[in-house]
Formats: structure tokens, C-alpha cells, sequence
């Protein structure tokens, strides 16, 4: 027990309300020096507050000189005769003093707060099996109640007019919750709204809806079917979206290629998936040279003098009418591989109003959004995003390239009221001169949306304070879909938290055992929900338990039920014995002004086994920052084991088209 509470990290995992763990700093952003015999636990509203050991093993107390108050803690051997276990007395003075929300609590309200707080200390010695949370999972008919208050509450469901909502029905019916389905029922309710809108075209929901059924014919009449699969190799498009949704209709598997594969990779997953036909940019015919000229290629471009054919040509082909498939065309997603061929992963087709009533539990959606989208549709999150934006019938604005000053630019113009992006996008957003950040109009922006990889502290701070509470932050995978999402509120209370299962989610941070752990213990985190992965189709599996699969990453929970993610299971390194993450050292150097990126990884080390070394990007015109300088600022902030013994200056990071960083190519470089 005493060795737990001289954790300055137990507090804000075992006590509720406590938020994040954060070392204090003065006005030139050093590190606030501990008193004398104490060691720093975080900062409050009134001040930084520091854990000074009075009488070693037995007696402590959490000063906070500003405020003038503290608690002493007592611990005392309570062994009886059949029994071991260990007394705390737990006195408080001045504690009104700390803030207004505190000294408007009750005192047998602060004496439960601080008994509950011990009592997952207790948890943790007890190995108590605390680290599941359920979101409706459990109990099939609360998940029913909660997917149709959901809907009704959002109106995806509520139909003013029978007859459109008889058609919007008919249209799910016949395709299924798929995109196929979701355009056909939005143009039966409100053909005549934008659906798709990119720099050269917008489509309406029944435009789309006719479009890919000509297209669909087509591939059709052209030998597709069933039996046979597509790649589509695109930036985002009204052309992308055309072949995605036709191959569905036409019951073709579509392989969404990510741009930034080499031409070794695509010839690889081509030749895997024995592809019969590529959808492609112009701009990326010469990653095609190593394919095999039997394969036909269409453009989704505009069309170019005596280049292959557009998908507008084939839409316009007088196919005969095809006949519906026994099964729609699956999607199948890379994963974000950073070296050799990313693993293709078979993404589910959505099981009903479940799937959009997950997402709306913890993100306020609305019908009739204008939607803009530049995170890659060949990703997980940006084609997640399409998916939902049918049955909200939104508006989708789509950018072939990110352009930070493009994307406020589109937000004014088309009013954006919720936006799809990855964290790299928020990052340049956030690197944009204020000058020009004030030039747009901004304030219709309701959500932000970001998945793909960690924010860091001062990029959610930052962003919240200029556009206002609407980022929410997504963790998930491929393989697991969503796991949990951090809102506004959420983020505010602890930016580095990725947040809550959404309806119909199942999380549990298991230990090598795959039995769950105490609260605020750090294991590998399993997700289950009705959108996990139909498998690879070149891997093994995840590791299961139970209905749950393992999603690679380490992390805990927290006494408010907030989920933590420590980083991957293969990124913890061992160091002299000590087991070090990456995830803090990197929270900890964004904090700096100078530090504009920064990447830390494990690389070998004869003495230590492993070191850690960071690579940082440095802010311009922020001021002057070396070695030695982020060397000392991390001493001071964390174990000495996290110290980085190498650090290098990049002018960039090197990342995917995804905009995750390629550690493995830093790790080579270390």
C-alpha cells in the first residue's frame, strides 16, 4: 500500500476527478523544484501539490502550500489473528481552500470520495478483475432500447412523410446496411440534396444512387461479379465513391489501395487478391508498371486524350440490367503497415441501425450535416465517416490532398459542420499563423472528428482554445472498428485520454493470463463490438478471449471509467529491467513551445539492452532547443529510464499516407 501511494500516478488512477498526472512549471516552462524530502504530484487550480514523507512507511501528507492546506495519510498494521491488512488514516485541513467545487462538497461526500479512492488501491494488491467496461453489451434488450432512443433522438429513423419513408426502407431492403443501401434510401427520402461534392463535381443522393447502378451494370456486362475483385487506387473523389458503392451493387469485392504503397506493394496485394480489374488516378499509373498489362485499368480521373477508360464512360455504357447478388461486394482495407506489405483486412458490412447508433452515442451527429472528409477514404476512419453519412443524409465534401489553409477555406464556404480528419491534419491546422487562422469563419464547425494515431496535450488544448469544444478523439483499429471515443468534456478533464466504448462496445484491459486486471493496472487492451474485422485475408488472426480481440496496444483505466492507451504491446522497451513506454516521453517534449513534432523509439543498446532516442521537429521562430536541454526537461519530469539517450533534429517525420509516423524507418535510423 505505501509503495502504491508514493506513486504520484495512483492518484489520478484511483481517486475520481483527478484528470491526468502533469509535473507543475514556472513561467519559463521549467519544472516547479520539489521541497525538501518531497517529490511533485501535479498542479491543481490552487497550486502545485507535493507528496512529503513525514515518517518513512507510515506517514505522509500531499501539501499545497498556495492554498495553505493538505492531507496527512497514516498507515498502520491491521493484522489480526486470521487476517493481514493495513489501516489508513486519512486527516484534512484547509481543504475548502483547494477550489470552489471542493469546498462546496459535503463532508460525508469528500469521506466516500476518498474511501472509494482507496479501495481500488486496495483492488490493485487484491488483483480485483475491475478493467471491463460494457456499454450496452451485456444486456440485448437495454442495446435495442439504446439504438432506437438513439435514432429517434438524431430523427435517422423519424419520417414525416410514410411514403418516402416506405422507399427509404425499400432501398436498405434491397441493398442491405451497406453504401449501396444507405445512398439508395437517401435518395428515396431527399433525392435532391447534395450527397457528393468534390473541386469539379456534385452529385445529389439520387444522382449517386443512379450513377452507380449504371456503373454497376456495367461491370457487370464487363465479366465482373461474385467471384471476382477490384482495386481502387484513388485520392478522395466523387470517381472513388462511384466504384465503392457500384462494386457492392454488382457483388465485386473492392480493395481500397493506399496511395502511398510502392509499386512492389501494390504488385504484391494485386497479385494476393488476383485482382481482375484497377480503378486508378492517372497520376498513379506508373506505380502500375509492375503489373501485369492483362489486368485492365479505368481512369478516376477526368478524361485525358488516349489514356485508359473514365468512370464516367462506363457509367454512360448502355449496359443491360444486371440482376442483385446473392451478396453484396465486400470493402477490403489495408492495414497501416510501415514496412513491407500491410496486412488486407476484411471490413464487416454494417449489422443494422446499430452501427450508426454507436458512432452517435459519442459523437452528436446530426442529420443533414455538411460533412467534409480529408482523411483517405482508403482508411478505415475516412471510409467509416462515408458510411455514416448516409443515414444522416449528409452533404460530403471531399479533398483530394490535405491543405491546411484549403480546408478552413472549404469550412467557410460550404458552412462545414462537422469534419473527418487524422491527427497529422490537426496538427498543420494548428501550425497555420494565427493571421491566417483568423482570416475564415469558422464557427460552424460543431465536431471535429480525429482517429488514427494519439493527440498530444497541447494539441487538444491548443485546437479546443481556438475553435471551441467540437474535437473528439476516436481509438480504434481496422480490426476492432471503434473501441472508444473521448469527447469534448472528456478531454478537457484529461487530454490524453482516448475515452469511452460507445453503445454497443465491450473493452477490458486483460493481463498475459487474458484475465482482467485491477483499475488503473496497465495490460493489453481487447475490444468486442458488432464491427470487428471478418478476419485477415493473408494473416492470422488477432489473439481472442472470449467474443473480445486483442487490438495490439497497452493501457489502463482510469477511476472515472476514461481509458488510457500506453501505446503498442511491440513499442514497450526494457531498459537495465525497467520497463519504459515511448507514449509519455513524447506527451511530455509536445509541452515544449519549440517542439513542433516529436517520435520516440526503442533501439538497441549493448549496456541497457534498450534506449530510448527522439526525434523531434522543431518549431520555427519558438526559440533555441538542443540535447541537453530535452535531456534535462525529461530528468525532471520523469524516470531517469525515460531519459532519451539520443536525440536528433528532423526537419519532417517521416510518415504514411495515412499521416501515421514510420517509427520502424526512425528505429533503422537510430
Amino acid at each position: 500500500m505505501w509503495d502504491l501511494l508514493m506513486d504520484p500516478q495512483t492518484y489520478p488512477r484511483m481517486f475520481r476527478g483527478v484528470g491526468v498526472y502533469e509535473r507543475a512549471e514556472n513561467a519559463e516552462g521549467q519544472p516547479i523544484p520539489t521541497v525538501p524530502g518531497g517529490r511533485l504530484v501535479g498542479p491543481t487550480a490552487a497550486g502545485p501539490v507535493y507528496l512529503v514523507v513525514t515518517d518513512p512507511g507510515e506517514v505522509f501528507e500531499l501539501q499545497c502550500p498556495h492554498a495553505g492546506s493538505f492531507a496527512a495519510i497514516r498507515l498502520r498494521d491491521n493484522a489480526t489473528h486470521d487476517t493481514v491488512g493495513t489501516r489508513v488514516t486519512v486527516t484534512f485541513i484547509g481543504l475548502g481552500r483547494m477550489g470552489d467545487d471542493i469546498a462546496s462538497r459535503e463532508r460525508a461526500e469528500i469521506t466516500e470520495w476518498t474511501a472509494a479512492g482507496l479501495d481500488r488501491v486496495a483492488d490493485v494488491l487484491l488483483r480485483a478483475t475491475t478493467s471491463v467496461l460494457v456499454n450496452g453489451e451485456d444486456s440485448p434488450a437495454r442495446l435495442q432500447v439504446g439504438i432506437a432512443r438513439q435514432l429517434v433522438s438524431t430523427g435517422v429513423v423519424r419520417s414525416y412523410r410514410p411514403d418516402r419513408g416506405i422507399r427509404q426502407l425499400g432501398g436498405l431492403a434491397k441493398w442491405g446496411f451497406t453504401l449501396a443501401g444507405g445512398y439508395a434510401a437517401a435518395a428515396a427520402y431527399t433525392p435532391d440534396r447534395p450527397a457528393v461534392i468534390d473541386a469539379s463535381t456534385e452529385y445529389t443522393f439520387s444522382e449517386v444512387h443512379r450513377r452507380t447502378h449504371r456503373l454497376a451494370a456495367t461491370l457487370t456486362s464487363l465479366g465482373f461479379d461474385e467471384h471476382t475483385a477490384i482495386g481502387v487506387l484513388s485520392r478522395n473523389s466523387a470517381a472513388m465513391v462511384d466504384c465503392m458503392v457500384a462494386a457492392g451493387k454488382a457483388g465485386v469485392d473492392a480493395v481500397l489501395l493506399n496511395t502511398g504503397l510502392s509499386a512492389l506493394q501494390i504488385r504484391e496485394v494485386v497479385a494476393r487478391h488476383e485482382l481482375a480489374g484497377i480503378f486508378r488516378d492517372d497520376e498513379f499509373e506508373p506505380l502500375l508498371h509492375g503489373v501485369s498489362p492483362d489486368i485492365p485499368r479505368y481512369s478516376t480521373s477526368p478524361p485525358a486524350h488516349g489514356g485508359p477508360v473514365t468512370v464516367d464512360e462506363l457509367v454512360d455504357y448502355d449496359a443491360p440490367h444486371f440482376s442483385r447478388p446473392a451478396q453484396p461486394g465486400r470493402l477490403i482495407v489495408l492495414t497501416s503497415g510501415t514496412s513491407g506489405t500491410p496486412k488486407s483486412a476484411r471490413r464487416p458490412q454494417p449489422k443494422g441501425f446499430g452501427t450508426v447508433a454507436a458512432l452517435l452515442s459519442r459523437i452528436p451527429f446530426r442529420m443533414d450535416e455538411t460533412m467534409l472528409i480529408p482523411a483517405p477514404l482508403f482508411h478505415t476512419w475516412g471510409l467509416a465517416a462515408l458510411q455514416i453519412s448516409t443515414p444522416i443524409r449528409a452533404s460530403v465534401v471531399l479533398t483530394e490532398r490535405f491543405d491546411a489553409e484549403e480546408c478552413l477555406r472549404l469550412i467557410h464556404d460550404h458552412r462545414i459542420t462537422a469534419m473527418i480528419v487524422v491527427p497529422v491534419m490537426v496538427n498543420r491546422i494548428l501550425d497555420l499563423p494565427r493571421s491566417v487562422l483568423d482570416r475564415y469563419d469558422t464557427s460552424s464547425l460543431r465536431v471535429v472528428a480525429s482517429c488514427g494515431a494519439p493527440l498530444d496535450v497541447s494539441t487538444v488544448r491548443r485546437f479546443m482554445d481556438i475553435f471551441g469544444d467540437v474535437l473528439y478523439n476516436v481509438y480504434g483499429s481496422t480490426e476492432v472498428s471503434w473501441a472508444t471515443i473521448a469527447d469534448p468534456a472528456d478531454l478537457r478533464t484529461a487530454p490524453t485520454t482516448a475515452g469511452r466504448p460507445p453503445l454497443g462496445t465491450k473493452l477490458a484491459v486483460l493481463d498475459r493470463n487474458l484475465r482482467p486486471v485491477p483499475r488503473g493496472v496497465t495490460g493489453r487492451i481487447f475490444v468486442s463490438n458488432h464491427m470487428l474485422f471478418d478476419g485477415y485475408t493473408d494473416a492470422a488472426p488477432p489473439t481472442e478471449s472470449g467474443d473480445m480481440l486483442d487490438t495490439g496496444d497497452l493501457g489502463y483505466i482510469d477511476a472515472d471509467g476514461l481509458v488510457f492507451v500506453a501505446g503498442r504491446d511491440d513499442e514497450m522497451i526494457i531498459s537495465g529491467g525497467e520497463n519504459v513506454f515511448p507514449r509519455p516521453v513524447e506527451e511530455a517534449l509536445s509541452l515544449l513551445p519549440q517542439v513542433s513534432e516529436v517520435a520516440v523509439v526503442g533501439v538497441p543498446d549493448r549496456e541497457y539492452g534498450q534506449r530510448l532516442a527522439a526525434f523531434v521537429v522543431t518549431r520555427e521562430g519558438a526559440g533555441r532547443l538542443d540535447r541537453d536541454m530535452i535531456r534535462d526537461y525529461i530528468r525532471h519530469r520523469l524516470s531517469r529510464f525515460s531519459v532519451p539517450r539520443d536525440v536528433t533534429f528532423l526537419d519532417a517525420l517521416p510518415r504514411n499516407a495515412t499521416g501515421k509516423i514510420l517509427k520502424r524507418v526512425l528505429v533503422q535510423a537510430g
